[in-house]
């Protein structure tokens, strides 16, 4: 088995906030998750995981980032139609694939946004736009046949690119092409895609959303298959603070420093467990 792994999964600008918190807590208290060998990241976590496999930045100051003002971020919202599409396809769906295609179908037609701008986004969110020497993987969904692609340095596709793709929320950013082919949220696979850390000994996942369905695995259920084959793992998801921290915003970029802050909070609760996991 390989070392060490954390798992960042999707949950908007909020899961950005909430997750560097939680990393920012663990390393203020001794357990640095940054040093890990791979980081996994789709959507939110995407960002996050490229902002620490820069390197450029310490956990402490990526927090103090996170509670800056956000400049150059547009807050969206789920109204009760975009809400009952997602809930319906999630709900029909038999496998992720077809949720993915669901989702995607929507997002084509829609395909609201410019690309250009949305990728100038992203571009402002990430500490550096080379892939790093350290193993970094970024999730993005097919958005005409739902299947899950990972990036990584070795893909070929700019960094910037690949995060882009990995947070394009079908029906609110448009999806991202890549190769000719459309991209969406890596979130829509599953919510943290766990399952990419398999192989590594020593796993945390941090999840913002911590939801699944009996067709789609819940960070949870990822993290027990891994357990089963002989990792240790810590899965961490929003606690009460922290989820009326975040409400239904999860993508206003006003709510990303109180999630940071509750994230901050919230770590302390979880130093045991995970230095139990990260120890060697």
């Amino acid at each position: 088995m390989a070392d060490t792994a954390v798992v960042l999964g999707a949950g908007g600008i909020t899961g950005v906030g909430w997750e560097i918190g939680i990393l920012h807590g663990l390393a203020r208290a001794g357990v640095d998750l940054t040093t890990a060998d791979l980081l996994v990241g789709s959507s939110a976590g995407a960002v996050v995981a490229a902002q620490v496999a820069s390197g450029r930045l310490d956990p402490a100051e990526l927090y103090e980032r996170q509670l800056a003002p956000p400049e150059g971020e547009s807050a969206a919202r789920f109204g009760l139609a975009m809400t009952l599409t997602y809930t319906r396809a999630i709900l029909t769906s038999r496998t992720p694939e077809e949720c993915g295609r669901k989702l995607g179908r929507m997002a084509l037609a829609r395909d609201n946004g410019d690309e250009a701008s949305r990728r100038e986004v992203i571009a402002r969110r990430l500490l550096s736009h080379t892939w790093p020497e350290r193993r970094l993987l970024v999730t993005a969904v097919d958005a005409l046949t739902g299947a899950l692609k990972t990036y990584d340095r070795d893909s070929g596709v700019p960094l910037v690119d690949a995060v882009a793709a990995s947070c394009a929320v079908p029906g609110v950013w448009p999806p991202v092409t890549i190769d000719g082919r459309r991209w969406i949220d890596g979130g829509v696979h599953t919510t943290a895609n766990a399952h990419l850390a398999a192989g590594y000994e020593r796993v945390v996942v941090l999840a913002p959303i911590a939801s699944g369905t009996k067709a789609i695995a819940s960070p949870r259920a990822q993290a027990a298959q891994l357990a089963a084959a002989g990792a240790r793992v810590e899965v961490i998801t929003p606690d009460p603070a922290a989820r009326k921290a975040i409400g239904r915003g999860r993508l206003d970029p006003a709510l990303r420093a109180p999630a940071a802050r509750a994230g901050l909070a919230q770590a302390a609760a979880h130093v045991k467990a995970v230095a139990a996991v990260w120890a060697q």
